[in-house]
């Protein structure tokens, strides 16, 4: 796959079939939208190209109302690749840019640069300066220049519409479970590894501390999860919010990766939450602590054994 920091390789991307959105997440619903891109591309043997934005639009538009993010830019592109993109077009978000009627929008970035000869969308993009063009004008324009529109229905996972939107609310209420069956996916959280009280070093259960988190972190709550170090996947018992027991108030993300040894500080780590276990509590004891730690160190081996993410 190749990942473009604007249009940068013409040939990569051009007379191929395009999907244009922030694909945050790149939840179930994005996937059914990629699922039909790439069947076009490869019927027609053309590229199946994804334009993305970075920043989001939003962070120019209304910075006091951006939504966390659920992907970084690389994951994003990764997932994008793993649904079969062959190429990704991170376009920068400028002032410019935003002032661009659908019109404008239409003819410079699909018609001149894309040079698409089709396009799948969900039902509700909307393209151009205060959202002017909508599906609508889409097939409008697309009709009046002879490209194909695929137009992706919503799609519902037990009940539940899939967007971001939904998603962020999950993650944010620690509904790790529901949000990765709406994802398609582990919910990834990335961050730097920084320095702790070392606590759970001395209670025999060491802790990766991730600070200067990318994306949204998810609430309180003891999670089932894996990470790679060193091209090597170990379960992760993760430990979101205070330390009651200590009679610590201050919300932490604490990464107990079972089996490593070794010294993680200052590297980035990615954690891909697969469920949750069970609430933030205070313990009579630190001997009850370490027994209940052991009890979901256990419990994390065998849902990660269970989900043959191991």
């Amino acid at each position: 796959m190749t990942v473009l920091h604007g249009f940068e390789s013409p040939a990569s991307y051009r007379d191929g079939f395009v999907s244009i959105g922030n694909f945050d997440g790149v939840h179930c619903g994005h996937q059914s939208m990629l699922s039909t891109l790439v069947a076009r591309a490869r019927a027609q043997q053309v590229p199946a190209v994804a334009l993305t934005f970075d920043p989001h639009p939003i962070e120019l538009l209304r910075p006091d109302a951006i939504p966390p993010r659920l992907t970084t830019i690389e994951h994003r592109a990764e997932l994008l690749q793993k649904f079969g993109v062959d190429c990704v077009i991170v376009l920068p978000t400028t002032p410019r840019f935003l002032t661009m009627t659908a019109e404008d929008f239409f003819h410079t970035i699909i018609r001149t640069e894309l040079q698409a000869r089709g396009l799948v969308e969900g039902p509700n993009f909307f393209f151009g300066r205060n959202r002017a063009g909508s599906i609508t004008v889409l097939r409008q324009f697309c009709t009046a220049h002879q490209l194909t529109l695929d137009v992706i229905q919503p799609v519902i996972v037990d009940q539940q519409l899939v967007s971001s939107s939904v998603i962020r609310s999950l993650i944010d209420a620690g509904d790790i479970t529901e949000s990765v069956g709406l994802l398609g996916h582990p919910y990834r959280l990335t961050g730097k590894v920084g320095h702790g009280a070392e606590r759970g070093r001395t209670l025999g259960f060491p802790t990766a501390n991730l600070v200067d988190c990318a994306n949204l972190i998810p609430g309180h709550g003891v999670y089932v999860a894996v990470t790679m170090v060193g091209g090597i996947q170990y379960p992760a018992a993760v430990n979101i919010g205070p330390n009651p027991t200590f009679g610590e108030s201050a919300k932490k993300v604490e990464v107990h990766l079972l089996d490593y040894t070794g010294n993680l500080y200052d590297q980035t780590l990615n954690v891909d939450f697969v469920s949750r276990l069970r609430d933030v509590k205070k313990f009579p004891s630190v001997r009850d602590l370490v027994e209940q730690l052991q009890r979901d160190v256990a419990a994390v081996r065998s849902v990660v054994s269970t989900s043959g993410r191991q």
